[in-house]
């Protein structure tokens, strides 16, 4: 099928600039964090925090994020899912990396409410893992309001026998992609919350880890789906678990729950195709007396809700087929997308609608991201999503079939898509390709 336009009012709408500048100054710097009581990790950090700072800002708000490279080698910052322009992605094709004592400004304009984050984008198999990211909530006033609000990153640490990260193991790592032994949240190994009874809270996910999937249950409790990677979905939608690949975020609406219970956040067992998967403890919640003093009048779910319309009609035949693999060679591991190592994919042009299939024929997941832009997922396996929404990160079954369809807008420049297995990316899993006016 060729490419051919669709109607400008379904993509997410860009929010025109509101002249409220928000300034930003990180950096990045060696730094030790205890990850949990006695236990101190030798690793990196922006501004000294590992995870990095929660950077907040309103929808149509401009960013200056001033950054300085404190570290003993370069590195670059990339914005995960958020709209920037091509030369402010912060990829190995955004520009050259900030080397060791040196200084870079991205500025960039945020027309989607949403939680994304940001990360290095170099040597992302090292610094990723040494604590090199943080969350951006970008906030939209006409939320309606809730009870509380946390923002959780999740994180793995494979250690060795000193009580440090331990040195990569290149040809199991790159192969399978290098989960953790320990989990974290936030930087700390299996916190204790704590939650008012009766209240319901916004909770902001974010995957942050290497290889790891999360899916993700609340000791059987049921909670709702509000939002994904590009914000809100259409209605709120109930379930009993999630399942977070790499790089994905959801956003939830949790409780209530009633006085004296415990709460169990927790990893239940998922088969990616990559060794014995476990049921892992991630937090514990306790839920304390009622705090009617901070409880709202009732948290409406109904009203986090908008509108998304499709992209394109059932059935849409692609534009374009990208093919994940890999092979074993002299050298080690490859990646491949459609047989080539850091594949150099055809350009697209500004307005003209994408179908893409991406076909995955490795006997594991692989969670594909597209930087800078949102897509609509239309099936995985030939069946529909549970419900419509935005997204830059869709995990792609074994030997399955994800379609996406997406729409560039005028941000014309160089791209890059990627398996989000921080492994396969950095061995050849991955493609760049230009947007074209």
């Amino acid at each position: 099928m060729s490419e051919h336009a669709a109607p400008e009012s379904a993509q997410p709408p860009w929010t025109a600039p509101t002249g409220v500048l928000q300034v930003v100054d990180l950096q990045a710097a060696e730094h030790h964090w205890e990850i949990s009581p006695g236990v101190v990790v030798h690793g990196y950090a922006f501004n000294g925090q590992a995870p990095g700072p929660v950077i907040e800002a309103s929808v149509g708000d401009t960013l200056l994020v001033r950054f300085t490279n404190l570290l003993p080698e370069p590195t670059t910052i990339h914005w995960h899912g958020l709209r920037v322009p091509a030369a402010m992605d912060g990829s190995e094709l955004a520009g050259d990396p900030v080397p060791p004592g040196g200084h870079f400004q991205y500025r960039f304009d945020l027309p989607d409410a949403g939680t994304f984050w940001y990360h290095s984008h170099l040597n992302e198999t090292v610094q990723l893992e040494r604590g090199l990211y943080g969350a951006i909530v970008v906030r939209n006033p006409d939320d309606p309001p809730v009870d509380g609000e946390r923002v959780l990153l999740f994180d793995d640490l494979k250690m060795n026998r000193r009580g440090q990260i331990a040195a990569p193991t290149p040809l199991l790592e790159n192969m399978r992609g290098r989960e953790g032994d320990v989990l974290l949240i936030n930087g700390v190994r299996e916190p204790t919350m704590q939650i008012p009874a009766g209240q319901i809270e916004r909770w902001r996910l974010i995957n942050t880890a290497s290889a790891r999937h999360l899916r993700l249950s609340l000791s059987g409790h049921r909670f709702h789906v509000i939002g994904t990677d590009g914000g809100l979905i259409p209605a709120p939608y109930a379930v009993d678990e999630v399942l977070m690949a790499p790089g994905d975020r959801f956003d939830l609406a949790v409780g209530p729950f009633t006085d004296g219970e415990t709460v169990v956040l927790q990893a239940l067992p998922y088969d990616r195709g990559a060794g014995r998967p476990r049921h892992r403890t991630l937090a514990t919640l306790h839920v304390a007396p009622e705090d009617r003093a901070s409880t709202t009048a009732g948290v409406d779910l109904g009203r986090f809700s908008r509108a998304i319309l499709p992209l394109v009609e059932p059935g849409e035949a692609p534009t374009r087929t990208i093919r994940l693999g890999g092979r074993l060679t002299r050298r080690g591991v490859e990646g491949t997308v459609n047989d080539t190592p850091h594949f150099e994919d055809a350009p697209v042009h500004v307005g003209r609608l994408q179908v893409w299939d991406i076909v995955n024929e490795t006997t594991m997941d692989h969670p594909f991201h597209l930087h800078g832009f949102f897509f609509q997922i239309l099936s995985i396996n030939g069946e529909p999503p549970p419900y419509p929404s935005w997204e830059d990160t869709v995990n792609v079954p074994a030997r399955g079939r994800v379609r996406i369809a997406w729409l560039p807008d005028n941000r014309p420049g160089r791209w890059m898509y990627h398996c989000h297995i921080l492994e396969h990316h950095a061995v050849g899993m991955m493609a760049h390709f230009d947007v074209v006016a």
